[in-house]
């Protein structure tokens, strides 16, 4: 392993991920790093527990989309445990799927049916929560090593920054398109219902709670139809 050239690389992917317009756009650069800069990836993913319900994202093959489902219908699998541990292990490696595997007794035959040779699983988290797990696959046996693993934990430390980062600024990008739109149905009903501020926002908040409706639904109805009907 040229460490030298893959810290470079490392850099440029660090560059290059904060400058994506969207979580989407970063989470499909997460995963095509993982097959540039991990020696003998084949095929890359993020996997999302929500329960026990799995999500793939990012994926850039089908297989990974393959075998999600199938750690989704086991709840057994390397990707699934790294999605689901709660602090311990994480970093999960299945170096050779040809071979009998103990952990996962049921997953291992199934995902070598798949075209699984190796793999590998990484928690991504940071200080304040965990949001998933990033998984490398290669078609072949054996790929995986410990270089390999060391690799993949150094890009998923700065993926998760990345994710939460595009993430939070997506989240921040939303509340300011919602405040904007919650402001000028305030003042659609300002102006046609003669209200002050207060009351046009104490408006808003009633018809939201009476109906059941996001604040923000109530806001683009107004701002659509110029009234609440």
């Amino acid at each position: 392993m040229d460490w030298a050239r893959f810290a470079q690389q490392m850099a440029a992917m660090a560059r290059d991920l904060l400058a994506q317009e969207s979580v989407d756009a970063t989470l499909n650069r997460i995963t095509g790093s993982a097959t540039e800069l991990v020696e003998g990836c084949d095929a890359a993913g993020i996997l999302v527990l929500r329960g026990k319900e799995v999500q793939t994202l990012a994926p850039t093959h089908e297989l990974v989309v393959d075998s999600d489902r199938l750690q989704e219908r086991l709840s057994e699998g390397p990707c699934f445990d790294a999605a689901h541990t709660k602090g311990g292990e994480r970093v999960f490696r299945i170096p050779d799927l040809t071979r009998e595997q103990p952990r996962w007794p049921s997953f291992a035959p199934q995902a070598q049916q798949l075209g699984v040779g190796s793999m590998m699983g990484f928690m991504l988290y940071t200080e304040d929560e965990e949001l998933g797990a990033l998984n490398l696959y290669s078609r072949k046996p054996g790929v995986f090593t410990e270089v390999s693993e060391l690799a993949g934990w150094l890009l998923a430390s700065h993926a998760a920054v990345a994710f939460a980062s595009a993430r939070t600024h997506a989240q921040m990008a939303h509340a300011v398109a919602t405040r904007h739109m919650i402001g000028e149905a305030m003042g659609i009903l300002m102006g046609s219902h003669h209200l002050t501020e207060e009351q046009a926002f104490d408006t808003l908040r009633r018809h939201s709670q009476e109906n059941n409706v996001k604040l923000r639904e109530v806001a683009r109805l107004i701002c659509e139809h110029g009234n609440l009907a």
